[in-house]
C-alpha cells in the first residue's frame, strides 16, 4: 500500500469532520422536521434529555405540557397520561422528560439551559420519595443522565441569579465527569474563587469554553436531525371520554389482573423479578428514612431556579408502595417525615403540589414497589387536568 493511499481515508475522514463542524447551525435546523418535536414527546429518548434543539423547540410550543420526572414516565399504561390525553384531549400534549436517575440536579441544568422559555410556563414535575437516600445523588444515577452541554450552558449562563449558580456548581463540583473535565471545572472554580489568578484562569479558559460548547451544540443538532429510537407505546382507546369513577374502576380491575402472584399487589411481570430475594429482604431496611438528605438541597435548587424564571410548575409526591415498605421494615415515620418535608419545602415557596401520600396502601395505585400505576396514573390524570384549566391552582395546593 502506498503511503498516499494509506493516509487517504484519514485525509476523508478529516475533510467530513470539518465540513460537519463549519455548516452553519441554521442550515442544519432548516432540514429538522417538525414531527421531531412531536415524535420526542413520547419518545423517552436520553439524546433528547441531554441536549438543547428538541426542548427548546417544545417549550415555545403552546401546544405541549412538559412532565418532568424519572423512571415513572416509562411505566406506560392505558391511564398514563400520554395515552389518556391523546384519547381524551384537553388542549395539550404530554411531553416527557426524564428517565431512571433523572433526579433533582439534573434537571436543575435542563431547567438552567431554558430559563428565559419557562416564563409563564405551565409544566409537571412528579417527585420521587427513593431520590431522597441520606447521601442524595450517587455517581450511578448522575453519570448516564449529565449533560456536557448543559454543563457549559450553565458555566456560560449569566442571567440566572448569581447565588443561585454558585450553590449549584459547588453541588457540581462533587461529581466525577465535573471534576475531570478541567476546561469546565477552570470556569467553575473561577466563579467561586476569590483568588485573582483563579479568576484569571477562568477568563483565559472562557474563549475555549465558548468554542467547545458551539462543537456540543451542533453534535446536538445532528441528533435532532437524525432522530431517536421509536419506541412501543401501548395505545388503547379504553379511557376514551369516562368519567373518573368508572377510570378508577377499570384501573382497579386491570390492576388486579396484572397483579396476581404476591401479597404486594406488584405487577406479576416485575415481581418474578425479585422473588426469590424476597424472604432475604424482609426487615432489612430497618432504621431507614427519606427525612433527611442531601437531595433536599438539591431539590431547592429546581425550586430557586423555577420561582426566578417565572415558570407555573405543578408538581406530584408519589407515595411508595406502603405493604412492600412494611415488609422490608422502612419505618413509616421515615416515609412521613418525606411527605412532610416535601410539601412544606414546596408550598413555602409558593408552588402547588399534589400529594397522594395518603394513598401508599390503595390498592393497585402502584405498579410495582416503587413506581405509580394503573389508579395512580388516574389520580394523576385529573390533577394535571385540573391544574392545566385553572390558573388559580398556581396559587394553592390542589385537595386529593
Amino acid at each position: 500500500m502506498t503511503r498516499k493511499s494509506l493516509f487517504s481515508p484519514i485525509i476523508f475522514a478529516f475533510l467530513v469532520l470539518l465540513l460537519l463542524i463549519i455548516i452553519p447551525n441554521s442550515w442544519i435546523e432548516k432540514l429538522i422536521p417538525e414531527s421531531r418535536i412531536s415524535q420526542a414527546a413520547t419518545e423517552l429518548n436520553p439524546v433528547m434529555f441531554q441536549g438543547k434543539y428538541i426542548q427548546s423547540k417544545m417549550l415555545e410550543d403552546n401546544r405541549y405540557l412538559p412532565m418532568y420526572g424519572s423512571s415513572e414516565l416509562a411505566r406506560l399504561d392505558a391511564f398514563h397520561p400520554s395515552n389518556y390525553f391523546k384519547e381524551n384531549p384537553d388542549g395539550f400534549v404530554p411531553f416527557l422528560v426524564g428517565r431512571g436517575g433523572s433526579i433533582s440536579i439534573i434537571h436543575f441544568l435542563n431547567f438552567a439551559e431554558h430559563t428565559e422559555q419557562l416564563k409563564g410556563k405551565k409544566l409537571v414535575f412528579i417527585l420521587s420519595p427513593q431520590w431522597f437516600q441520606p447521601r442524595g445523588a450517587d455517581e450511578s444515577h448522575f453519570v448516564p443522565n449529565y449533560s456536557s452541554l448543559q454543563g457549559y450552558d450553565l458555566a456560560l449562563n449569566n442571567k440566572i441569579d448569581s447565588d443561585t449558580k454558585k450553590k449549584a456548581i459547588k453541588r457540581l463540583l462533587h461529581f466525577v465527569p465535573v471534576r475531570d473535565d478541567l476546561l469546565l471545572t477552570t470556569i467553575y472554580q473561577g466563579e467561586l474563587s476569590n483568588d485573582p489568578w483563579v479568576k484569571r484562569k477562568a477568563v483565559l479558559a472562557r474563549p475555549f469554553a465558548y468554542a467547545y460548547r458551539g462543537i456540543l451544540q451542533k453534535k446536538d443538532l445532528y441528533y435532532s436531525l437524525i432522530g431517536g429510537t421509536s419506541r412501543n407505546r401501548e395505545i388503547t382507546r379504553a379511557v376514551k371520554q369516562k368519567d373518573w369513577a368508572q377510570l378508577k374502576h377499570e384501573a382497579t380491575l386491570e390492576g388486579s389482573r396484572q397483579a396476581t402472584n404476591n401479597q404486594f399487589l406488584v405487577i406479576n411481570s416485575q415481581y418474578d423479578k425479585i422473588k426469590k430475594k424476597v424472604p432475604s429482604l424482609k426487615g432489612y431496611k430497618r432504621g431507614a428514612s427519606y427525612g433527611r438528605s442531601v437531595e433536599y438541597y438539591d431539590f431547592q435548587l429546581v425550586l430557586d431556579l423555577l420561582k426566578e424564571s417565572g415558570a407555573k410548575p405543578l408538581f406530584i409526591s408519589v407515595p411508595v408502595n406502603g405493604k412492600w415498605y412494611d415488609y422490608t421494615g422502612f419505618p413509616k415515620q421515615g416515609r412521613t417525615s418525606y411527605y412532610t418535608r416535601i410539601r412544606h419545602q414546596i408550598e413555602a415557596e409558593g408552588f402547588p403540589i399534589a400529594d397522594f401520600s395518603k394513598h401508599e396502601y390503595d390498592p393497585y395505585f402502584m405498579k410495582d414497589t416503587i413506581h405509580i400505576g394503573w389508579k395512580g396514573w388516574v389520580y394523576v390524570d385529573k390533577a394535571i387536568k385540573d391544574f392545566y384549566n385553572d390558573d388559580h391552582i398556581t396559587q394553592k395546593s390542589i385537595q386529593l
